[in-house]
């Protein structure tokens, strides 16, 4: 220890002793605290973002040298960029196609008025610098005027020659008497061409050298409107299936989505491929998933898509009828308009590839889901209730429609001719439900009776009217098709056999319910176990098929909760519609 400390202040004398006294005393290295960071990463980053590109981090390293930036965290690891990430210009990178990209502070008026100069007069002012780029010569010839800075000689020209241009078109003036002014004396009060074209008014007075014989191309279209008049009075008088509209709606369609076809070439209304019911067990709905609100006044039905319910469609008492993407975007897919009175009743064919609208205006239209064209147009003159096509698959052209005539038509729609009319009802028919594998069929109508007929077969093969019976204008077929379920206008919802003998079930009746005066329809869950109707208050009823007892209770709607649909695929989604315009969807 001594020798050690004998050697430092040795040391130390020698250094005294070799430097000057005015040099500093020399204190120990300084150290830093924090770590030794390696910089070659952060060098190569530098170089790398410079040149445009950015390394992705592995993703299985414990330590990050350096700051990455954003775009190097969330880099692809493997392949090529996501799609939609940012890149070039939008990444923040400055080369471009064109050049170079530089900032310049320009207000939004002015680069337009730059912009549209520059593609209408061939020149505009450099925002970097005081010139002008572009063709010098337009630029002195227009003396340097940018297209919102023209002269109000050349508007004013330009108004005068569209109107001339109008006025020999009609075929009112002589294009070459033109005034002093170089005008055709349309703007100017004292002239012929002046009172021709403003004198319009009732209490004008006559005018002369106008109102002559119409020209050829007028009586054409005279006779064309006169001969569509008379088509569509023929079409009224006959009953028949019209290509027209008697309203006076011109039939057409819009489509709301992004695409009509996929990247892979498949429609719109297909169904996704991964829709399939995870188990046969249903449950209550308990809160509201989401609501839709295109409608601008009540709705009146609703129905899934068949079989896997991704899309919804609904009728509107605003004449419209939409359709609604209930898998994946939750938006309206497509707005069907040709009804010029509200919308009754709606039904899907079997594949959801068309569908049938009922309407007041009393028209049925049978429309293309993917296109919105409608196909063909039927009509007796009277109001349709209710439209149904026959479920079995080769039967799908075949409509039956109960009508406010106490009738139910048939027709054929590939030939748009009646082909059977059932008529043994005393009021206007309201439901129409087929039983025993498709062979027969039930209606209800507002004379409180119930009756069971043939297929094709215009005589009633079962007769149900009691003291007791109320009208029924809703009915369901449970799913093993053994029982049918009719909401009865007493609150109450009665359950009749679909067997022979077709008799009421006095041990099951569901009530608990308002529907005195309101068509709400009832429903089944597609596993049996529950049965739902909506109500005059707005609420949703679920009631237990075995016990009868209420099962639960959703306050959906404002006003009356009319329609009540149970997804065909997941247990526990339901929707419902009502007089408020909105329909809502619970699970």
């Amino acid at each position: 220890m001594d020798q050690l400390l004998s050697s430092y202040t040795d040391a130390d004398d020698e250094e005294q002793l070799s430097s000057p006294e005015s040099s500093p005393v020399r204190t120990l290295p300084a150290k830093s605290s924090a770590p030794t960071v390696d910089d070659t990463m952060l060098a190569l980053t530098v170089t790398g973002s410079k040149g445009g590109q950015s390394k992705p981090l592995d993703p299985t390293q414990h330590v990050v040298s350096f700051n990455p930036t954003y775009d190097q965290l969330w880099a692809p690891i493997y392949g090529p960029a996501h799609p939609y990430a940012k890149d070039g210009i939008a990444q923040g990178l400055r080369n471009h196609k064109l050049g170079f990209v530089e900032d310049a502070a320009i207000e939004s008026f002015v680069f337009d008025e730059q912009y549209n100069t520059f593609h209408k007069f061939g020149y505009a002012a450099d925002p970097s610098a005081n010139n002008i780029v572009g063709d010098a010569d337009a630029l002195q010839e227009n003396g340097g005027l940018s297209v919102y800075n023209v002269r109000q000689n050349d508007h004013k020209r330009k108004r005068i020659e569209k109107k001339k241009e109008k006025l020999e078109k009609l075929g009112e003036i002589d294009v070459g008497e033109e005034d002093e002014e170089g005008g055709n004396g349309v703007d100017n009060p004292a002239s012929e061409a002046w009172i021709r074209k403003n004198s319009k008014s009732p209490w004008a007075g006559e005018r002369e050298g106008v109102g002559g014989e119409l020209t050829e191309e007028q009586k054409k279209y005279a006779e064309e409107h006169a001969a569509k008049k008379r088509k569509e009075g023929e079409g009224e008088n006959e009953g028949g299936a019209g290509k027209g509209n008697a309203g006076g709606m011109v039939d057409k369609s819009t489509f709301h989505g992004k695409e009509e076809k996929d990247y892979q070439g498949r429609s719109w209304i297909a169904p996704p491929k991964d829709a399939k019911a995870t188990n046969d067990h249903c449950y209550i709905p308990k809160r509201l998933v989401h609501t839709w609100s295109g409608h601008t006044k009540g709705v009146s039905a609703i129905r899934f898509f068949p079989k896997h319910g991704h899309l919804i469609l609904s009728a509107g008492m605003d004449t419209k009828v939409k359709i609604w993407d209930v898998h994946n975007s939750g938006k309206c897919m497509r707005t069907y308009m040709g009804h010029s009175k509200a919308v009754r009743d709606i039904w899907f064919s079997n594949d959801g590839s068309k569908f049938l609208t009922a309407s007041y205006d009393k028209n049925i239209k049978y429309w293309d889901t993917e296109t919105g064209q409608v196909i063909s147009t039927f009509s007796t003159g009277k109001i349709p209730y209710v439209v149904r096509l026959n479920p079995d698959e080769d039967k799908q052209n075949v409509l039956l429609a109960g009508m406010s005539d106490k009738k139910i038509v048939q027709w054929d729609m590939n030939t748009g001719q009646i082909t059977q009319e059932y008529d043994q009802h005393l009021g206007a028919v309201n439901t129409i439900t087929f039983v025993d594998n498709n062979r027969r069929f039930v209606t209800s109508s507002d004379d409180k009776s119930l009756r069971v007929w043939e297929f094709g077969i215009p005589v009633v093969i079962k007769y149900i009217s009691e003291p007791h019976m109320h009208s029924m204008p809703s009915i369901a077929l449970h799913p093993n098709s053994n029982w049918l379920a009719a909401q009865s206008l007493d609150n109450q919802i009665l359950i009749y056999s679909t067997r022979e003998r077709f008799q009421l079930n006095k041990k099951k009746r569901f009530a608990g319910h308002i529907v005195a005066g309101y068509a709400c329809q009832v429903n089944f869950s597609p596993d049996g176990r529950f049965v739902m109707s909506g109500d005059g208050e707005g609420k949703c009823w679920f009631w237990d098929w075995k016990s009868c007892k209420v099962f639960s209770k959703l306050k959906c709607h404002e006003g009356v909760c009319i329609g009540v649909e149970w997804h065909p695929l997941e247990q526990s989604k339901v929707a419902t519609c009502g007089w408020d315009g909105l329909i809502k969807y619970w699970d």
